[in-house]
């Protein structure tokens, strides 16, 4: 009985885990805050979804569905009015791929070097030096690429006829290097998260840090990479003030890039600060491209979270 009641008596002067714990408010304020800034951002999706439907339901009530997806021509401001939204669609693909084609090679070139080649202290120098471009305003890629890179590409390319002055190769070129640190900067992050412990049994069997970069490293960090690279394409299709300046304002169903192009982002733009009555169907038109934009956004990001899922590895 004396042992037993020494024994309670230890254990409930021992502090810790048999005291009930005090009230801790300063978390649960911190998870109040973390609950509403997520539902900041569902709410402002949904906002944007109830804006845009009922303009853009007034407009489909007016011009058919199929004509608008399957439409070569593109002038709703003018008389007769034509609604075909192909050109614009075929300008935001064009202009995006180009972007890819320059992001996606140096992009991962980057990751894959500050990953698996750079020094530490090189890592800490590169990678903010890098994520600077991201900081540059976009107006200021526009003026560039107008600027610099389409008088460059007029001079150097082969037989003297080179791009127009408005045209779809000089956006997407800048458009790319633009989203350049979105893609190395989330791919250097996923291969830094592959454990080291795959990187050293790799090199025990002999492999060279190339072959342990691009058959260990990069498809260990592949739904990471995925995900990075969809998460650049998003930003370059959402983009407006590259396009607006450097590819033009002529709805063009062309897949030639030296020749001046308008897109979705850049349509938005122009018909937006223009004098539309409200209400009118041009004004509507605004509404009716901008939902076609946010469904083409919506299924990347289904498609890449599906991706992203068949492809991801859990490490413990």
């Amino acid at each position: 009985m004396t042992a037993t009641g020494s024994g309670r008596r230890a254990a409930s002067g021992s502090p810790g885990f048999l005291r009930r714990s005090q009230p801790r408010h300063g978390e649960k304020a911190i998870k109040v805050l973390l609950v509403a800034a997520s539902l900041v951002s569902v709410l402002t999706t949904v906002g944007i979804v109830i804006a845009l439907i009922p303009p853009a339901a007034e407009f489909f009530g007016k011009v058919s569905f199929g004509d608008f997806i399957t439409g070569t021509e593109w002038s709703p401001l003018f008389r007769p009015p034509h609604f075909g939204v192909l050109p614009l669609v075929t300008g935001t693909l064009m202009v995006t791929l180009i972007a890819l084609l320059v992001a996606v090679p140096l992009g991962l070139g980057a990751a894959v070097y500050l990953s698996e080649y750079a020094r530490p202290g090189v890592r800490k120098v590169f990678k903010p030096i890098l994520e600077v471009l991201a900081g540059i305003p976009t107006v200021v890629y526009g003026f560039f690429a107008l600027q610099a890179v389409t008088p460059l590409l007029q001079d150097i390319w082969p037989g003297g006829e080179g791009p127009q002055v408005f045209n779809a190769l000089s956006a997407g070129f800048v458009m790319g290097i633009m989203i350049i640190p979105t893609i190395a900067s989330l791919s250097e992050d996923a291969m830094n998260a592959v454990p080291n412990d795959l990187r050293d049994g790799a090199f025990a069997l002999g492999s060279s840090r190339m072959q342990v970069a691009t058959r260990v490293v990069f498809p260990a960090a592949l739904s990471g990479i995925v995900a990075a690279i969809v998460l650049g394409v998003s930003r370059a299709v959402g983009e407006t003030m590259i396009v607006a300046i450097a590819a033009g304002g002529r709805p063009n169903l062309s897949f030639d890039p030296l020749e001046g192009m308008q897109t979705m982002t850049a349509f938005i733009a122009a018909a937006g600060i223009g004098d539309l009555p409200t209400g009118s169907i041009g004004y509507q038109t605004i509404f009716a491209v901008g939902s076609l934009l946010f469904v083409m956004t919506l299924v990347m990001n289904l498609v890449s979270i599906r991706l992203v899922r068949r492809f991801r590895e859990v490490y413990e």
